[in-house]
This record gives C-alpha cells, structure tokens and sequence, in this order.
C-alpha cells in the first residue's frame, strides 16, 4: 500500500466549494491506498506529518494558486518546506497557469517536482514552463474538473421537485480584469449581450454578471434545473503574466482611470500580447449543465475533447454574428431534448470522465498502481482532524465575520475560544470511539 500527501489550501472561515472538495477525495476515493491531507492554511505542519513518510506527495491547485498572492504563497511554502528534500514522488496540479508562471517553475525547480498534471494544451508548455528542465519534468493534460458521481445521484433527486423550467436562458458570471485578455472577456460580454437581445426574441432570462448574485452548491444547481438553456465558454485566457507585472500595471491604471476600456487599458499596459497565448480549458460549470439536462449555448472551441458542436451544445461563434440564428433556435426549441439526451449519455452516463478517470491518470503519473480494492483509502486519523478543524468554525462564520468587521474584539475572541473549545471536545470523542487516551491528541 503507498503512502500518499495531498498538499493544498483552504481558508478557515471559508467554506469549501463542492467541486474542490470532489477533486481533493478524489484521490483517496479512487486509488484504495493510504491518504492522507495537509493544508497549508495552516501555521505550520503537525508533527504527526512531519513523521509521515510518503512515496507520493500531490501538490494541488488549491495550494499553487496561492502564488497570485506571492507573500501568502510564502507562508504556504514554509508548512511544507519539509518536504523539499523528500524522496517522495512529487506531482503538481496547478491550473491557471497564466498567473505568476515564474512562481510555479521556481516552486517545481526547487521542490524538485516529478511530473505535472496541466489543463493547459501543449502549444501553451514552453511559455509556461520556461526555466524548466523539460527533460527531466513530466508533462501530461488533465481536465480542471470531472463528473462527481455523488454530485450526479443528488442533481438525480433535486430533479424531482422540478417538473418545469421556467426560465428560457440563465447565466451567472463577472467581467474578468483586462489582464485576462479577450478570451477572459467573453465570459461577461455574452452575458450582456443574451440579457440586452435575447427578450427581443420573447425569451425569458434570468442572467448576471454581479457577482453578489453567485450561486452556490445546490442552489447552483436548482438554478440550473430552472433553466432550459445556458451560456458558456471556454475558461482560461489569451494572454500570459509570468511575473505579475502586467496585473500591477493594469490595477494601478485602472485606479487612475476606472471609466477606461479595454482597448485603453491595452494600449497603455500591454500592447502586443494579448492572443499570444493560447490557453482555453473546458470548465467544471459544463459538467454542471450537462448533469442537470440544460442545454448549452457555447462559444466555439474544443473543450477538452469532450463536448462537440451540434452534437453536445449550439455553437455560437467567437465573433457572435450568428446570436439571431441562435437564438432562433432557441425560440423554437426543438433540439434541446436531443442535445441534452446526447451529452447526457456520452458524458455522464458513459462514465467517461468522472473523477475516477482523474484518479487513474493522477496515480499512473505518481507510478502507482491502484489496489484492487478501489473504496475509500486508508485515511489517517489528522486527515479527519484536519477536516473538522474547519466544521466548527464555518458554523460561526457569519457571526465571525462580523464581529471581526464591527463588533468588539472581546466577542471575537470569544467566538474564537467557542470554535476552539468545540473542536477539542470532537476530537476528544474520536480518541475515545478509537480506544485511544483523549490527552493524546497534540495540534502541533
């Protein structure tokens, strides 16, 4: 049985989306080995881990996208410093790549990172990856979400209580900062363009690009099973920022000049380089509509090889000058069912590209066999710990958030004994139902 670290971040306070948490068990679900986490949020590692001898340690996106904030990425680096000189297999699951690709080439150099499991295509590695040595490093295309089989039987159950769909087009996104080029762009410019024509056509649309009007969880996907049609594209960008010089520029222009546009804030902060770079990946979100049978509407690309133009989705074009066909489509509604019942079945129920598909390729690049058994690892007691330790905060976390923002310190000081002094008591009862002495638990 190997041993197997999973490296990442998450926030106390902070709940943990549902499409993380799928791609962070996925591992310990799929392979039946002993799995164990680490989260860098933390101070520092406990003890127990710095005694814990792995033969594959998984650095995850959670953990290397702390990089767009260098200084907290520094922190996060000292919790695992420790592993520097481990002779642990190391594998890397970074995405969007485009942010501070200098950081991720050091981190990789310096931790001596094996292989890296990369949404990006493969025209897009040697601007990524540059610094590197290609020669030693591992390089193999991954998704940046699959299907969650748990997430498909509880969309299967929400689906009852929806016997209509009452809103013709829905959508829910934000407009992306100019450093994400045009690509990024298009994510807020369909938006407004579907709310401003789509009536014209007598639809109804429930579309917005505030992100106030985020949806999460099941309400994510209630609102989907509202919707007959969705709009999408592509995620990812046109452009690369290896060292974070382009965002400062573009924030400190914007702060100068908040009315500018696109082209203003281009010419001024980084003329030239938008569409040089290549890096479009199919989005966990279109899994999302394909569980809950809406239909999408996408901007034309690949999509990691798994949707198809007429067969899976309507295409639109990346210039939008066929919107009218579309949406006349649309209006007539005549092919969702067999565009639906087609994306159904080659993507969900195909089981194709489920997290076990990712599990799989994760364990072959880590040169792990997965045991015959494939339930749940042997996870360790802190793996649990760790969990809990954010399960009694996140229930305070209205009530800490404001007493940190307005309330008298001596309330969130009090909170903070209250969460605290309800994780003892969890832990203490896990040491008792194990037949362990309670005082035996350490946190450091």
């Amino acid at each position: 049985m190997a041993r197997i670290l999973v490296v990442y971040h998450q926030a106390p306070f902070m709940p943990m989306r549902a499409t993380v948490r799928s791609h962070l068990q996925s591992i310990e679900s799929y392979s039946g080995h002993e799995c164990v986490y680490l989260n860098t949020a933390r101070p520092r590692a406990p003890r127990y881990l710095r005694r814990f001898d792995p033969d594959v340690v998984f650095f995850h996106y959670t953990f290397l996208s702390m990089r767009s904030a260098p200084e907290v990425f520094e922190l996060a680096k000292a919790v695992v410093d420790y592993l520097r000189e481990s002779p642990a297999r190391k594998v890397a699951v970074p995405q969007d790549e485009q942010t501070r690709s200098d950081l991720l080439c050091e981190f990789i150099n310096s931790f001596g990172v094996d292989v890296v499991l990369t949404p990006a295509p493969a025209e897009a590695w040697p601007m990524i990856y540059e610094g590197t040595d290609r020669s030693r490093l591992t390089l193999r295309t991954v998704l940046t979400g699959y299907v969650d089989e748990s997430a498909v039987r509880r969309t299967a159950k929400l689906a009852r209580r929806h016997h209509e769909r009452p809103i013709d087009i829905g959508y829910r996104s934000w407009d992306p900062y100019p450093f994400y080029g045009r690509h990024g762009r298009l994510k807020g410019e369909i938006g407004y363009l579907f709310r401003r024509r789509a009536p014209e056509y007598g639809l109804r649309t429930n579309i917005s690009n505030d992100y106030a009007d985020a949806l999460f969880g099941d309400d994510w996907f209630n609102f989907l099973l509202d919707c007959k049609y969705t709009i999408g594209v592509e995620g990812g960008t046109s452009m690369i920022d290896r060292d974070g010089s382009i965002a400062r520029r573009t924030l400190a222009y914007l702060d100068e000049h908040p009315d500018a546009n696109f082209e203003e804030v281009e010419a001024a902060c980084f003329p030239g380089i938008d569409g040089t770079f290549p890096y479009y990946a199919l989005s966990p979100r279109h899994f999302e509509a394909v569980m809950t049978r809406t239909c999408q509407i996408l901007v034309e690309g690949h999509y990691g090889g798994v949707l198809e133009a007429g067969r899976h989705y309507i295409p639109l074009r990346r210039d939008l000058r066929n919107l009218d066909e579309v949406l006349t489509i649309v209006r007539q509604d005549n092919v969702r069912a067999e565009l639906v019942d087609a994306a159904y079945e080659d993507v969900v129920a195909s089981g194709a590209w489920t997290y076990r598909r990712f599990a799989d390729e994760a364990l072959a690049a880590a040169r792990v066999e997965p045991l015959a058994h494939r339930g749940r690892g042997a996870t360790r007691l802190w793996n649990r710990i760790d969990e809990a330790f954010l399960a009694p905060t996140v229930a305070l976390g209205s009530l800490v958030r404001t007493t940190r923002e307005g309330g008298p310190q001596a309330t969130w000081e009090k909170t903070r004994l209250v969460a605290r002094s309800r994780l003892r008591r969890h832990v203490v009862s896990l040491r008792r139902r194990l037949g362990r002495s309670p005082g035996c638990w350490r946190s450091d």
